[in-house]
């Protein structure tokens, strides 16, 4: 055997035993008649300590052989250490060497392969195999790997199957771009690689497979940031016979599963929000509810007093930050610089301070007279000590720029704790969007997300599409959405209307999606489907901001495996045989 014990298993029990170890050599101490080298493995870190004039004498020349990296195997007897380390299981012991075996030397590597690194995040990407061996990187893939495991036996336990769908499916021009991959065997022609196994799931239910899971690989190509992948995975559900709280009890129900198993906590029923409450109160159809800061709409007090940005806006609407009366003009100019920024795009900032003393001093002081800006401060609900702040403008823009606002309040007053969790429901959002660009509808989740039934009914009123809502659910948590879903179309009519509402033909939706028109006529059941983006529930359980660090081989925020060198080009003898010129611009 190579080893009888992991470098992370020995104890002051195992004292006296003869063992063997391998792995990685992490640091050597050298104090000449003394020798210590720590020998790590995925599973810990053991001391190994030799002494001058104590066994063969070849082991010291040995051991100082060693560089950081190398590869060994080694046998000795457990003791107890005389200097203890607390912090690391194996602190109590030590093991004394009676024999090295080198299996592999190792060049030196480009950074320090320990909790706190050197490497920088591209350095580090490009050598990735050699920062899959730092702890902390090591423990985020084991947390992913504990959660699938929980996952696939949740659902297990609740009679659900997990079904493999095809990698190499049809394209379909609706939503994000798609990988496409040719077809040598057809030539001109080509496949794409699945964004989601949506019409898939959806078959399986057409063929009485009742519930459906999969952890899947999907794929987008659309520009990236870092809570993107072009590659990522989805916990995938599909359920039949189910209404909408049939689906949130059961998914609602894998969450809190996950926190109780993975963090230890416990949670009441998740709270519902609709999209409409969520775009009011927080600008946001992902609110992060740790904190308040509820949006506050002030038109009914704030116009007509002549402050012209606020007579001619649709929306006056603001926040207030308690207890924050004593931000200095420093601090209120850099928000207002902050608001500004093209990623936020609001073209100023009004603050009002409730002073401590009970008086007022706001931006708009020559507009405003202290009775109007005490009556502004009775909509906030404001007390002494609080400070206001306030944007104006088109309603949803002006929405979305105070929802930026409102996150860094709640960053820069410690109040977006990432060991916090508030989850949340989001429900009834809005069926079609309108695009000026294209003067068209959209479907806001997919054209398959059936319609509220209180709302079905519009859906033969085009002057009505942009008021239908959808029977369609997200899960957000801490601003972020983990997950989706909705109540799928079973009847072919409806499905039909839906496509002629995205602008279709009844040539091109039997073209783009016929084959899953054509099971609708086979018995549909009523059915319904959820997709975790599991990527994002383990950074958000692993207390991290980006998806990346719980991939073991992520892109970079070009699309890159700077490791691999991927994309490449390909050889000409490769794009003969698929039958592909390339016309690419220099």
């Amino acid at each position: 055997m190579f080893r009888t014990h992991t470098c992370g298993e020995l104890r002051l029990s195992d004292a006296g035993k003869e063992v063997t170890l391998a792995g990685w050599v992490q640091r050597i101490r050298d104090k000449g008649s003394l020798v210590w080298i720590d020998l790590r493995d995925r599973y810990g870190i053991t001391q190994l300590f030799l002494q001058e004039g104590t066994g063969d004498p070849k082991l010291m020349e040995q051991a100082r052989s060693f560089g950081r990296e190398f590869v060994i195997q080694v046998k000795g007897t457990v003791i107890e250490r005389e200097s203890k380390n607390p912090n690391m299981p194996t602190g109590e012991i030590e093991l004394r060497v009676s024999h090295f075996t080198l299996l592999n030397v190792s060049k030196t590597p480009p950074f320090t392969i320990e909790d706190m690194s050197d490497g920088g995040d591209d350095l580090r990407m490009k050598y990735r195999y050699l920062d899959l061996r730092r702890n902390p990187v090591r423990s985020n893939i084991e947390l992913r790997h504990r959660m699938a495991m929980l996952v696939r036996n949740y659902m297990s336990d609740h009679d659900f199957l997990e079904i493999e769908t095809p990698m190499l499916i049809k394209s379909t021009p609706e939503g994000a771009r798609d990988f496409v991959v040719p077809s040598r065997m057809n030539p001109g022609e080509f496949y794409a690689l699945p964004q989601s196994p949506q019409q898939y799931k959806q078959l399986l239910m057409v063929a009485g497979m009742d519930r459906y899971f999969q952890i899947v690989r999907c794929f987008r190509d659309e520009d990236l940031r870092a809570d993107r992948q072009p590659e990522f995975t989805q916990i995938d559900c599909e359920m039949s016979f189910v209404e909408q709280d049939d689906v949130l009890d059961m998914f609602e129900g894998l969450t809190k599963h996950l926190f109780k198993e993975v963090k230890g906590l416990s949670f009441d029923n998740f709270p519902r929000m609709t999209w409409h409450d969520a775009m009011k109160y927080y600008g946001s159809d992902k609110p992060d509810i740790r904190f308040g800061m509820k949006f506050v709409e002030l038109n009914e007090v704030a116009q007509g007093k002549g402050f012209g940005l606020f007579d001619n806006a649709e929306l006056v609407v603001g926040i207030c930050a308690e207890g924050c009366s004593e931000y200095t003009r420093k601090q209120l100019d850099a928000l207002t610089e902050f608001v500004k920024r093209p990623q936020v795009g609001a073209g100023g900032m009004v603050y009002i301070k409730y002073n401590s003393d009970g008086t007022f001093k706001s931006s708009v002081d020559k507009f405003f007279s202290p009775d109007d800006l005490k009556r502004m401060a009775e909509k906030f609900n404001a007390k002494p000590g609080d400070l206001m702040l306030i944007l104006c403008g088109e309603a949803m823009k002006t929405r979305k720029q105070l929802n930026e606002l409102r996150l860094e309040m709640g960053n820069q007053l410690g109040l977006r704790k990432p060991d916090e969790y508030a989850p949340l429901w989001v429900i009834d959002f809005p069926l079609l969007e309108w695009d000026e660009e294209t003067q068209r509808f959209y479907a806001m989740h997919h054209p398959f997300t059936a319609p509220n039934p209180e709302d079905e009914a519009l859906i033969d009123d085009p002057s009505k599409w942009g008021d239908i809502r959808a029977n369609a659910y997200d899960i957000v948590m801490n601003g972020v959405e983990v997950g989706g879903g909705s109540i799928r179309i079973h009847n072919r009519d409806l499905q039909n209307k839906m496509f002629h509402a995205l602008g279709f033909t009844d040539e091109k939706a039997q073209e783009q999606f016929g084959f899953l028109m054509g099971a609708f006529e086979y018995g549909a059941p009523p059915h319904a489907g959820l997709a975790f983006g599991f990527d994002r529930l383990c950074s958000l359980f692993g207390g991290c901001e980006t998806i990346r660090d719980f991939i073991a081989f992520p892109k970079n925020n070009s699309g890159r495996d700077v490791m691999s060198g991927s994309p490449s080009p390909i050889a000409q003898e490769q794009l003969d045989e698929l039958q592909i010129t390339l016309n690419v611009k220099s």
